[in-house]
This record gives C-alpha cells, sequence and structure tokens, in this order.
C-alpha cells in the first residue's frame, strides 16, 4: 500500500509540477510580449502628444516672429502685436535680444503687468541666454539648414513660467526671440482637447510635474494618477506626459489572467487528489479484502478440519470396538454428535452469508415471542455452555409485545453472538442473555465478560471476512462472518444492532426490533 500510495502521490505532483513551471514560464514571456507592445503603443501615443505640442507652439512662434520683423516696417504694426499679445493668455511676455549686442533686450509686455523693476528683469534673461549658450548656438545651427526649431529653456526658481526661445528665418541675423509662457495655462486651454482626443477611452494620458506634484488627466482632473509609461513633455522639460489604462494597468491583466490559470489548476489538483483518493481507497479496500478471504479460507479450512478429525478419531474408535464401557462410548457418540452440530453450523454459516450476499435468502415473517425464542436458544446451548465452564444466564423481558420477525434467522444471530462471546472469553467465563422494552423498540442483548474490543475495531467488526489482527482475537480461529452475518440478519428485519465494549472488561451486543412492525401481506415470505 506504501508503494501504491507513493505511485498516486507522484501522479499528482508530476503533472502539476509540469504544468505550474510551464504555466510560469508562458507568463513570464506572454507577460514580456504583452509589455512591450503595450509600451511601443505607448510611446506612439505620448510621441503623437509631443508632436502635437510643438507644431502648436511652432506656429505661434512663427506668428510672433512675423509680427515682431513687421513691427519695424509698419508703425500700426506694434498696435496690433500689442493687440495680438494682450488677447494671448498664454504668453506672459516676449522679449528679443541680439547675440551680437547681448546688452541690448527688448521686452513686450502686456498691459496692466505689473512689472516694476524692469533692469533686475533684463539681467535675469541676459543670464539665462548667457548660461543656455550651446542650445542658442544648435538653433543657429537647425536655422541655416532651413529647420526652425524651438528650444525649451529652464527658467531658474520658477516653477509657473517656462520660456522658449527661437531664431528668425533671416540666416543674417543674430535675433534671439524668447517666449515666457504658462505651463499650465498651456495644457489645460491647448493640449487638453488634444489629450483626450488621442486618449479616448481606452487610456488615461497625465501631464505631471514630479517637482511640484502637478498632475492634469485627459479625464479634466487633477487626481493623482499612477501611470504605466512615461516620457519628458519636450516643450517644458519639467513636465513628463504619462499614460495608463482606463479600468486595469498591464500588470492588473497579467496579474488577473495569472490567478485564473492558478485557480484552475488548483482546481485541476483538489480533482486529482480526490480521484486518487478514491482510487486509493478502493484499491486499499480491495487489497484488505484480498487478504480477509485468504485468511478466511486458511480459518474456515481449520474450523472444518477440526471437527471433521475429530469426528473421524472417534468414529474410528467406535468402529475398532476399542472402546469397552457404555459411559465411554456414550462420551464419544456426544463428541461426535457435538462435532457435528458445530460442523453444520459452520457450513449454515457460510451458505447463509452465501445467500444474503447473492441476495437469494428468504425470510419467514411471523409474529413472535422473543421470550420463546430466547428460551428455545438457552436450552439448546445451556448444557453444551455448561460443560464448557461458562455462567450461562437468561433474564426474561415483562410485558414484552410481541414483534414481527424470522425466527430461525434471529436464532441464528443469537447463536453467532453466543459462539462469538465464546471464542473470546478468557478467564472470566460468563454470558447472559437479556430481553427488555426500551421507547419503541424491544431488545435482545448478548452480555460478556471476555477481552472486549477496541473503538478502532468496533466500526469494523461486522465487515464481511474482518477479524482483529492483534491479542487472543488474532490468535482465536474464525470465518470473519459471524457478526457480519448478524449485521444483514438486522438490516433485513429493519432494525439495529448496537455494540458496547471496553477492552479487558468484556462486550454487549443489544438487537434492537421496531414495536411498530406489522405483518403485511405478501411480507410473510419476503
Amino acid at each position: 500500500m506504501k508503494k501504491i500510495g507513493l505511485i498516486l502521490i507522484l501522479i499528482i505532483i508530476l503533472p502539476i509540477a509540469f504544468l505550474l513551471v510551464n504555466e510560469l514560464g508562458k507568463l513570464n514571456e506572454n507577460e514580456q510580449v504583452l509589455e512591450q507592445i503595450y509600451n511601443n503603443q505607448l510611446q506612439a501615443i505620448l510621441f503623437s502628444v509631443n508632436q502635437y505640442s510643438e507644431d502648436v507652439v511652432s506656429n505661434s512662434a512663427n506668428s510672433i516672429i512675423d509680427d515682431l520683423e513687421s513691427i519695424n516696417n509698419s508703425p500700426g504694426s506694434a498696435e496690433t502685436f500689442n493687440k495680438l499679445l494682450n488677447e494671448n493668455k498664454l504668453v506672459t511676455f516676449i522679449f528679443t535680444i541680439d547675440s551680437l549686442n547681448p546688452e541690448h533686450i527688448t521686452f513686450y509686455f502686456k498691459r496692466n503687468s505689473g512689472v516694476s523693476n524692469l533692469d533686475s528683469l533684463e539681467q535675469y534673461f541676459k543670464d539665462v541666454i548667457a548660461n543656455n549658450a550651446n542650445k542658442i548656438n544648435k538653433l543657429y545651427g537647425y536655422r541655416d539648414i532651413g529647420y526652425n526649431k524651438i528650444e525649451p529653456v529652464v527658467l531658474p526658481n520658477s516653477n509657473n513660467q517656462s520660456l522658449l526661445v527661437f531664431t528668425g528665418l533671416n540666416t543674417q541675423s543674430k535675433r534671439i526671440y524668447g517666449t515666457v509662457i504658462n505651463p499650465q495655462e498651456f495644457i489645460t486651454n491647448i493640449l487638453s482637447s488634444r489629450l483626450q482626443e488621442v486618449a479616448k477611452n481606452e487610456f488615461v494620458i497625465s501631464v505631471i510635474n514630479p517637482k511640484t506634484g502637478y498632475q492634469y488627466n485627459s479625464t479634466k482632473d487633477f487626481e493623482k494618477r499612477s501611470v504605466q509609461a512615461q516620457k519628458t513633455l519636450w516643450i517644458f522639460p519639467d513636465f513628463n506626459l504619462g499614460i495608463s489604462l482606463v479600468g486595469q494597468s498591464i500588470e492588473d491583466l497579467v496579474t488577473e489572467r495569472a490567478m485564473n490559470n492558478l485557480i484552475l489548476i488548483g482546481i485541476l489538483l483538489a480533482v486529482l487528489i480526490v480521484a486518487v483518493w478514491f482510487v486509493y481507497r478502493a484499491v486499499k479496500k480491495e487489497l484488505e479484502l484480498a487478504q480477509a478471504k485468504a485468511d478466511f479460507v486458511s480459518n474456515v479450512s481449520h474450523e472444518l478440519r477440526t471437527p471433521l478429525a475429530l469426528i473421524s478419531m472417534f468414529a474410528e474408535t467406535l468402529e475398532m470396538d476399542r472402546v469397552k464401557t457404555e459411559e465411554k462410548k456414550k462420551e464419544y457418540y456426544t463428541i461426535i454428535s457435538h462435532e457435528s452440530n458445530r460442523l453444520g453450523r459452520i457450513v449454515n454459516t457460510i451458505l447463509n452469508f452465501s445467500k444474503m450476499e447473492a441476495g437469494k435468502r428468504k425470510f419467514n415473517f411471523e409474529e413472535e415471542d422473543l421470550n420463546e425464542v430466547i428460551i428455545q436458544v438457552y436450552q439448546n446451548y445451556s448444557y453444551h455452555l455448561y460443560n464448557k465452564g461458562f455462567d450461562f444466564e437468561y433474564e426474561p423481558g415483562i410485558d414484552i409485545p410481541k414483534v414481527v420477525i424470522d425466527r430461525e434467522a434471529v436464532s441464528e444471530a443469537i447463536v453467532n453472538l453466543i459462539d462469538n462471546a465464546v471464542k473470546y472469553s478468557a478467564d472470566t467465563k460468563f454470558i447472559k442473555m437479556v430481553i427488555g422494552n426500551e421507547n419503541d423498540s424491544v431488545f435482545i442483548e448478548v452480555q460478556d465478560k471476555g477481552i472486549g474490543i477496541s473503538e478502532e475495531d468496533q466500526q469494523k467488526v461486522f465487515d464481511k471476512f474482518y477479524r482483529v489482527t492483534s491479542g487472543l482475537v488474532h490468535t482465536t480461529k474464525g470465518t470473519g462472518l459471524g457478526l457480519s452475518l448478524v449485521k444483514q440478519i438486522m438490516d433485513a428485519h429493519k432494525g439495529k444492532i448496537i455494540l458496547k465494549s471496553k477492552v479487558g472488561e468484556g462486550s454487549s451486543f443489544k438487537l434492537s426490533f421496531s414495536k411498530k412492525s406489522q405483518l403485511n401481506n405478501g411480507e410473510k415470505n419476503a
């Protein structure tokens, strides 16, 4: 059974281990593929938003250049430019500076801008331009090849203003244009519509400033959201573009898929465990039954051989006329008769059990007085038990109603219980039969003071071929059918058999019959 159990455990472990390893391997591969596809898609979306932002700013820059260039050519153009500047809510102010003459810087402010210290502001932006000379030189390089590029410049000590610098298309000019704008205003008024258009209902695109904690989402709210991928916003280096799925992230999707697969594997494991458990129990039961049948054959052979040997020996002695006294002959005749009866009981037990198993045994149900049944058994076996040294008692019941039983079958059940008590009584040889009333039933109880039955074995003693494998019970020969036959007889009578026993103190078998049993038509020969 240990080998079979080990094999069955391996049957569970190996496929489940293979499934787990295979699933975990596929999970990692699928997660990497999905994450790569997802990130590529996100990067494309972020690129589109960045490109849109730069296009908007580029168009505005070209418009500013045209307007500023026209100021010197038309006296009325300055008035028009100032009007446009005041209407543009994003631009705080504009300045121009000639890199060949950096000491000269011109500012264009909105009306009522509130700027009071112009000298300090001029010096601030001169320092900014000087500190970003490399970027300015790159702008000239882009302009010389026909590309008017915009370069963002980080303004020191400013969280709500950003500077965009660009050059004119005149390759002979060294003029630099600077536009100071409010990035948050640009995001909410210009960029938000593009964010919604790209995000649709599948994504949430966010613009985040890690330094200040500012976050604006395509859903037109400022809720702090975690993002799966992010990229710097080209025109505002202090801000990042982030993106996330609506509802679930890629990690959530992969985790959900993994959990579903693990749940399925767990269900499969549970089904396999249950199936293997049933197989193990079935195999164990069959092996135990096979062993019990083998023991049964051995025990029956011994049970039959003993009375046959005694009958043969005493019959041969009598046949050869070796017994001289009539008293001795009578003793031998008694032994032969006793062993013949014993042999008959063994054969009858086997035949009756076989009929019960095949469902072919017929019962003759009649209304009977249990006292009469027990008195008959007591009279038949009292002499035999007294000769074996047993104290055999009978306690009749008072006002016991008749019950519907098969007299012969019930007698057979009592005899089996008595025979069981005889076999497993040690030094204290005592057997008592009691008849009594109990609620809605009457009972026959067979008591002994034998070796008793352990609690573990009490649940099994009524199984066919079962015999206890320890102590005197194991050394005493028997067929293992007696108690099983008693159980089958009581089942046929729709009664109960109640066992009470303690090791070393004896046992009590109570056969309980219902008082409500009535003799119906056709029940007599059921």
